[in-house]
């Protein structure tokens, strides 16, 4: 789940070890993304596992655990 609670931060939880994670982010950059813009042009700041639980809903760990991790 995804939710935007302020106008600089963004809110994940993961669907499978339900862990939750806050990342700051810009409302425009939100917009742009659910726009269709892609993930990674619209948030770069971000890191990759921040951007995977907000594309997949699944946390970096858990995605490591699920497809043998690592970059």
């Amino acid at each position: 789940m995804v939710a935007l609670h302020r106008s600089d931060m963004i809110q994940a939880t993961c669907r499978q070890c339900k862990v939750s994670v806050e990342m700051p982010v810009n409302r425009q950059d939100v917009t742009d993304w659910r726009g269709g813009k892609y993930i990674q042009h619209a948030m770069p700041y971000l890191s990759a596992d921040q951007r995977e639980i907000l594309v997949s809903g699944i946390c970096g760990d858990c995605f490591d655990k699920m497809f043998g991790g690592g970059e």
